[in-house]
């Protein structure tokens, strides 16, 4: 173990800021993918004559595919070099969206976005890499900086998706994905680390050992419960968002919706303000500020639809709030076992993605089935339980995660 220990602990040194810029940039792309084609939704669903609740649960399939690629392919960046790893899936990613954009159904559509979602998990892998390597006291700090490249992905995902949905069809866009993927697998080969971490497990039996993980941490189920339901949230208001402005009486185009992901700005400043803040005054603290914040937003997002300066507005707000939330969530995660966060980062994203599935398919279908307006109510709602569950877990919080100097006094 001694010999483990010592692989590990020089490994900070290779995380340099240019590496760390790339990791953000890679993120971005592969997040990017299980996004592309929610603000072309009407555009798919023509396309294959089918309705666009149906177009939606296919599209929610993403989703699933991810948790799939969390369970499976994150921890593997812990136990073979990261660099070998995130290049092949960067590759297999680019070689799955060529076959998405050949899919001749609704039906064949889910089963390869489900496998789109798999490979896109390198961002949960990078982010993984980045909480072993970083220094302890700069984790969260480097964590927002890949995670603000998660951010930028949902956002350019539904912007750039949308745009080129316009101009070349939603088929040629994901080609323009495909060979943007490729491009970067080769890249990563070359810049990403190649040093291993501490984990000897295979990925089949990390699998077999997360429920262990959420029996031994209560930091990691408190993490992935609230996690999950702000997830939840968040893919609600955007499939549902997507969903109402593509009918009467909006009946946007998709590169009109795909311009209010614009808001979505805000969320990449907000990961790294508060990766700062975290490393600063704590988790919680930041956790319940995010919340508050978009839970207001979604609120007021229900009854704003019809006016886009409000619309705009609330959903800057709600960006900021959950993204904020979510770095300083998932850096407490990622110090638990610093030497291999992997399988941490894994169980926590699993229990996220959940939620983040299902809001996928609620979003997309409750606004046909019962309205905009108690879409995002269900939202609000849901990111109130979660501030909830921080407010009443308080102490057992203080004592299972990291907390700052203040917090302790």
């Amino acid at each position: 173990m001694k010999a483990d220990h010592a692989a590990v602990t020089p490994q900070s040194t290779q995380l340099r800021r240019p590496v760390v810029w790339f990791m953000s940039l890679a993120a971005a792309l592969g997040t990017s993918t299980i996004y592309l084609l929610q603000p072309a939704i009407a555009d798919v669903a023509d396309s294959f004559g089918a309705r666009t609740s149906a177009v939606g649960f296919a599209l929610a399939c993403g989703p699933v595919g991810y948790m799939l690629g969390l369970a499976l392919l994150v921890p593997l960046v812990d136990r073979y070099p990261p660099a070998r790893v995130l290049a092949a899936q960067f590759g297999a990613l680019a070689a799955v969206l060529v076959l998405n954009a050949a899919a001749g159904s609704v039906w064949v559509l889910g089963p390869v976005i489900s496998i789109v979602g798999a490979c896109s998990a390198v961002g949960a892998g990078l982010s993984s890499v980045a909480g072993r390597l970083a220094p302890p006291q700069r984790r969260a700090t480097v964590l927002g900086i890949v995670t603000a490249g998660i951010s930028a992905g949902i956002l350019a995902g539904r912007i750039v998706g949308g745009w080129l949905a316009d101009e070349i069809g939603w088929r040629g866009m994901l080609l323009v994905f495909a060979a943007a993927c490729a491009v970067v697998a080769v890249c990563s080969s070359a810049v990403l680390p190649a040093a291993v971490g501490a984990a000897e497990r295979g990925s089949l039996a990390t699998l077999r050992s997360l429920p262990g993980l959420f029996v031994r941490h209560a930091a990691l189920r408190l993490a992935a419960v609230c996690g999950a339901l702000w997830f939840f949230a968040f893919c609600a208001v955007w499939a549902g968002l997507a969903a109402a402005l593509s009918e009467p009486p909006y009946s946007y185009s998709s590169e009109r919706i795909g311009l209010y992901a614009l808001a979505g700005l805000s969320g990449i400043v907000a990961t790294q303000v508060s990766g700062t803040w975290t490393d600063r005054v704590g988790a919680r603290r930041v956790i319940l500020v995010g919340l508050a914040l978009a839970a207001v937003s979604a609120g007021v997002l229900s009854s704003s639809l019809s006016n886009t300066l409000v619309t705009v507005t609330c959903l800057v707000l709600f960006d900021a709030g959950l993204f904020a939330a979510q770095v300083a969530n998932q850096s407490t995660v990622l110090g638990i076992d610093p030497a291999a966060p992997a399988r941490f980062n894994s169980g926590y994203m699993l229990v996220y993605f959940v939620g983040g599935s299902l809001g996928t398919a609620f979003g997309a279908a409750a606004v046909e089935w019962i309205g905009w307006s108690v879409t995002a109510g269900a939202a609000a709602l849901a990111i109130g339980a979660a501030g909830t569950i921080t407010v009443l877990h308080r102490h057992r919080m203080a004592a299972t995660v990291p907390t700052s100097p203040q917090e302790v006094a």
